[in-house]
C-alpha cells in the first residue's frame, strides 16, 4: 500500500480538512489546522506531501519521525498542526485496513463512555446563569466559561469582582455538583492572576485553565501554591518536551494538549502517558471540528488519566456550520446525558460527507480571532 495523494479543503466555520488517498482505494481523514491560520497550515501540509507520496501509510511512527525530524527546523504551531492532521489520517487508514477502531490499535478501551463538557458565555462572558441551566438540562454535568474579558497586566480590583460575580452566578444556577471550568485564556497576567485564583476558591472550580500565558508557565508554582482546586494548561504546547517542565514543577494538575496542534494521535498518546507518570489528568483541548473530536476520543478511551473531553457543538465560533454537519451519520459523536460512547467503526469511526465538504469549501472561510485593545490603546490578549 502506498500514499498517492493529499487533498485539503478549508471549510466553514474555521476548519481545514485533509484526505490522504492510497493506491488500494483506502483513504483517511484528518484535521490539520491552527485557528486563524488555516491557509498557512494548508501550505505546510502541501510541503510535507512531497515526503509522503509513495510511502506505506501503515508505518505511522516512522512517517511521524520523518516529518518531525526530516526538515531540520521543527516544532511550533504550524508544523506540528500539519503533522497532526496527517497523523490522524494515517491512523484512520490503518484502522480501516484492519477493520477496527483506532482505540483497539492503541491497546483497547479502558472505559465504556467519555464524559463531555460544553461552552457557555462567549468571549466576553455574559448571561452565564441562564446558559448554565440550559446545558445542565441537556444532560451535561460540566461546562466551561471564560473567566474574564480583556484584563490589563495590573488592573482594578473591580475587574476581579466582576469575574468572581459571573462564576458565582453560574454556581448558584447549577448547584454544587456540576463541574465549572474557568478559562483565563491567557488574558490574565501574573499580578492579577494571584488575586483572581484565590477569590475563585469558594466556588470550587472543576479547574482553571491557562491561568497565565504559555510563555509564563514558569510562574505557576508561585501563584498556584496552596489552591484547593486543579490547574489546567497545555493547548498552546506542541510537543511532549514542552510538557515535561510543567509536569516537573508540580504546579499543573490537568494537561490539555490539542490533537490537531500537538502532533496528532501519535504524540498526544505519549503526552498522556508522560502525564500519567506524574499522576496528572488528561483533558484534551478541542474547540474544532468532527475529526479533531473523533481522534481525541480514541485517545481518551485508552488513557486511564483522561477524565473529560471538550467539544465545540454550538460554540459561539461555529457560524454557518457546526460539528455534525460534515458527517454522513452523526450517531458516532452523539452526546447522551453528557457522555459519548466508545467509537465502534473502523479507523476514526466517523464518515465524512465529501460532497458536502467540497460544496462548503467553495465558500471557505477566513476566520480570524478578534484584535482587542485596552482602554489606553495597547494590545490586549484575546
Amino acid at each position: 500500500m502506498k500514499i498517492t495523494r493529499l487533498k485539503t479543503w478549508q471549510v466553514p466555520p474555521r476548519w481545514l480538512f485533509l484526505k490522504i488517498e492510497t493506491d488500494e482505494g483506502v483513504a483517511g481523514w484528518g484535521e490539520p489546522v491552527i485557528e486563524g491560520r488555516a491557509a498557512t497550515v494548508e501550505a505546510a501540509v502541501g510541503e510535507l506531501a512531497d515526503l509522503l507520496i509513495g510511502h506505506d501509510p501503515r508505518r505511522i511512527e516512522d512517517i511521524w519521525q520523518m516529518l518531525y525530524r526530516g526538515g531540520f527546523y521543527r516544532g511550533g504551531p504550524i508544523l506540528m498542526s500539519a503533522i497532526s492532521g496527517i497523523d490522524q489520517a494515517l491512523w484512520d487508514i490503518k484502522g480501516k485496513v484492519l477493520n477496527t477502531p483506532v482505540h483497539d490499535l492503541l491497546g483497547g478501551q479502558v472505559r465504556e463512555r467519555m464524559r463531555m463538557y460544553c461552552w457557555i458565555g462567549g468571549d466576553r462572558p455574559a448571561d452565564v446563569g441562564r446558559q448554565a441551566k440550559e446545558v445542565v438540562a441537556k444532560g451535561f454535568t460540566a461546562f466551561k466559561m471564560n473567566g474574564t474579558p480583556e484584563l490589563a497586566i495590573v488592573d482594578s480590583h473591580g475587574k476581579i469582582d466582576d469575574a468572581v460575580a459571573r462564576v458565582a452566578e453560574a454556581r448558584a444556577a447549577v448547584g454544587p455538583d456540576v463541574g465549572i471550568a474557568i478559562d483565563f485564556h491567557g488574558r490574565v497576567h501574573r499580578p492579577m492572576a494571584k488575586a483572581l485564583l484565590r477569590e475563585l476558591e469558594p466556588f470550587h472550580p472543576m479547574f482553571v485553565e491557562e491561568p497565565v500565558l504559555p510563555e509564563n508557565l514558569h510562574v505557576l508554582p508561585h501563584i498556584t501554591q496552596g489552591l484547593g482546586y486543579p490547574i489546567a494548561t497545555g493547548e498552546r504546547l506542541f510537543h511532549r518536551s514542552q510538557f515535561r517542565p510543567i509536569l516537573e514543577s508540580g504546579a499543573v494538575d490537568i494537561v490539555q494538549p490539542d490533537i490537531s496542534h500537538c502532533g496528532g494521535i501519535t504524540e498526544i498518546r505519549k503526552i498522556a502517558t508522560l502525564a500519567e507518570t506524574y499522576d496528572v489528568a488528561l483533558a484534551p483541548h478541542c474547540p474544532l471540528g468532527p475529526l479533531t473530536l473523533a481522534a481525541s476520543l480514541h485517545v481518551d478511551f485508552v488513557s486511564h488519566n483522561a477524565f473529560i473531553q471538550e467539544q465545540s457543538m454550538g460554540i459561539h465560533y461555529n457560524v454557518g456550520n457546526d460539528v455534525l454537519d460534515y458527517l454522513i451519520d452523526p450517531e458516532p459523536l452523539k452526546i447522551v446525558d453528557g457522555y459519548i460512547a466508545a467509537p465502534t467503526g473502523p479507523g476514526l469511526g466517523v464518515e465524512i460527507n465529501e460532497e458536502f465538504v467540497i460544496e462548503r469549501a467553495a465558500q471557505g472561510h477566513r476566520w480570524r480571532n478578534p484584535i482587542w485593545r485596552h482602554t489606553d490603546g495597547s494590545i490586549a490578549e484575546w
